[in-house]
């Protein structure tokens, strides 16, 4: 990602006005339980400098993260003044905020900043982005109102063109109001008053927001599709203000050398098929460079970086005749952690991309190769990350709404619930569409807002054809998928094999140990707590003894272990909350995990 930095710093030395030098220095990290090393690491001038879609990349482009101005309202009531500093991008309950508060459902956050867009970006269409804020946004320019979106997990975009000038200051308000548990979006682990398995909500900006200048006729997003059969590369764009007279280019690359280049006139879909080349798995992470041009009359409109891995999942016989998980048309028993992605300092933000890099370079360093993202989703460089290391992901659908039992009918959504879900499983899909790693949808978890599940089943399939789909992690299935998938705590068990899906252990495991000072409360709990290190490894041991010889007897195509790190109150994780303590040690895990030391 180097060679992106450099536009980067241009722009910011040169339009960055948000906050004076000496307000960067009042802030400072709220008092709190736990914190991990990256907080030092933490520039209130400019956290989360890093490019953040790194899936689809302009030169061009202006980080808005820093200290903004923040206030607690009234439901719908605007401030009359402003309550103090909060960093951006750490949701409103954070330590690393610096304001660690709560908020009600009755009540309002606003956000204030003030901006300069350089003089260069005259004639451009200007784009604000908001890679994730929790719930419901609202942003207004200079006193007028410019957009609004719902959605707690997708990335966003407003084009304000017509509400700013290149060179002129300007003033951004943003209003958000997060009904948490009290409503009915999709809001994951968040719960009003946390408990259990159940964790403090991150309300507001909680990933980057920024700007980027475009031409009138621009790349709006592309999908890419790999067969790996017969080596073809398809790309699928999506273009705003399409004309007669515009084509696509299209280059595909690989360590800095051109492999193959094609131009198709306007959106078409664009096939290119290389003669050589290498699939993407998490033993051997091969991506392929991909550059992507708008011409229009010849001249370049808009220029996009991107990448992509020859991958095939599906669901078919394996050699032993189970029907299986097959990476590649080969099958590859996939082993890895429940990953909740919450931090003692951040909680839903990771403190640093090296912060978040670190949970991932761990789950490989154990020994595992996939991981369940546990209903939350991550900042597109999460997944820019696993493409790179080779991480399989199986990316929940984060819940809500009412809850069933295993034995229980599907609930009934209201018409608005139902439409807000599913919007955001659309959004869900389109934006982490283009990620090799991203291998299964998973759609409810043990019953949690579960309704509807072959028609939201069909969906999913109807969204996203090249995946596959594990309707209902847990309990209530309804025979539906690829995939049928159980839980048991603490130790493993294995469903009965079938001949149209997969088999997985989705949860399992659950093994405590609470280590001084590095838990959240002094009251903890786990689903079986082990008195030591020796007691927990040992158990972890006999527990993989189990799994693999599922694996080998019954047809078992993955399991997942609850969980990498411990989360608030729960000790069960690998990790401590803190990411300070490898409780276990990553190489006799990599031996276990790997089957080497069994």
């Amino acid at each position: 990602m180097s060679k992106y930095k450099l536009p980067f710093i241009l722009i910011l030395l040169s339009a960055l006005v948000s906050c004076s030098q000496n307000e960067q220095t009042n802030w400072k990290i709220a008092d709190n339980p736990l914190i991990t090393e990256w907080s030092d690491d933490v520039d209130p001038s400019i956290p989360w400098p890093e490019y953040p879609r790194p899936d689809m990349v302009r030169d061009t482009w202006l980080n808005m993260n820093g200290l903004w101005d923040y206030a607690i309202t009234q439901k719908d009531q605007e401030p009359e003044a402003w309550d103090g500093k909060i960093l951006v991008p750490y949701p409103l309950e954070s330590a690393l905020s610096g304001v660690k508060k709560r908020i009600s459902k009755d009540e309002c956050l606003w956000y204030k900043t003030n901006f300069k867009l350089p003089k260069t970006w005259k004639n451009k269409r200007i784009l604000l982005n908001f890679e994730a804020c929790d719930w419901e946004t609202k942003i207004w320019i200079d006193g007028k109102k410019a957009g609004e979106h719902r959605g707690g997990y997708d990335p966003f975009c407003f084009d304000i063109t017509d509400y700013v000038r290149p060179g002129k200051n300007h003033e951004l308000r943003v209003s958000v109001w997060d009904p948490s548990s009290e409503g009915t979006q999709p809001r994951g682990k968040q719960l009003t008053e946390p408990r259990g398995i159940w964790y403090t909500p991150s309300t507001g900006i909680w990933q980057t927001v920024w700007m980027e200048p475009v031409d009138n006729i621009y790349l709006r997003s592309f999908r890419i599709l790999t067969d790996i059969e017969n080596g073809i590369i398809k790309i699928i764009p999506e273009i705003v203000n399409l004309q007669d007279g515009v084509s696509t280019r299209v280059r595909i690359l690989k360590d800095n050398n051109i492999l193959k280049e094609t131009e198709s006139p306007g959106d078409n879909e664009i096939s290119i098929r290389l003669e050589d080349y290498e699939l993407w798995s998490p033993g051997k992470p091969v991506l392929y460079d991909i550059e992507i041009e708008l011409l229009n009359k010849g001249r370049a409109s808009d220029r996009i970086n991107a990448y992509t891995g020859f991958r095939k999942i599906s669901v078919g016989k394996a050699e032993d005749n189970y029907t299986r998980i097959l990476l590649n048309n080969s099958f590859t028993f996939q082993r890895g952690p429940l990953d909740q992605g919450f931090w003692p300092d951040g909680l839903y933000t990771p403190p640093t991309d090296e912060a978040m890099r670190y949970d991932l370079e761990m789950i490989k360093k154990m020994g595992f190769n996939m991981l369940r993202k546990h209903v939350k989703v991550e900042n597109r460089r999460f997944y820019y990350w696993c493409d790179r290391m080779g991480l399989l992901v199986w990316q929940d659908m984060p819940n809500g709404d009412k809850h069933i039992g295993g034995n229980d009918d599907d609930i009934v959504r209201s018409e608005e619930s139902a439409r807000q879900f599913e919007l955001e499983l659309s959004r869900l899909i389109e934006t982490k569409y283009n990620h090799p790693s991203v291998i299964v949808w998973v759609a409810f978890n043990e019953g949690w807002g579960q309704y509807e599940t072959g028609r939201i089943t069909d969906l999913i399939k109807e969204l996203d054809p090249t995946r596959l789909v594990n309707s209902a992690s847990g309990w209530a299935d309804r025979g539906t998928g690829d995939i049928l998938d159980i839980h048991h705590y603490p130790d493993p068990k294995c469903p009965e094999a079938e001949e149209k899906r997969a088999i997985v252990l989705g949860e399992f495991g659950g093994l405590g140990l609470p280590v001084q000072d590095h838990t959240w409360e002094e009251r903890n709990w786990a689903y079986e707590n082990m008195s030591d290190v020796s007691s927990l490894l040992h158990k972890y041991r006999e527990f993989y003894e189990t799994v693999y010889r599922m694996a080998e007897e019954e047809g078992l195509s993955a399991s997942i272990y609850t969980q990498i790190t411990d989360v608030e109150t729960e000790t069960n994780g690998l990790l401590t909350y803190d990411r300070k303590i490898d409780k276990m040690g990553a190489d006799n895990l990599y031996n276990i995990n790997t089957g080497e030391g069994l």
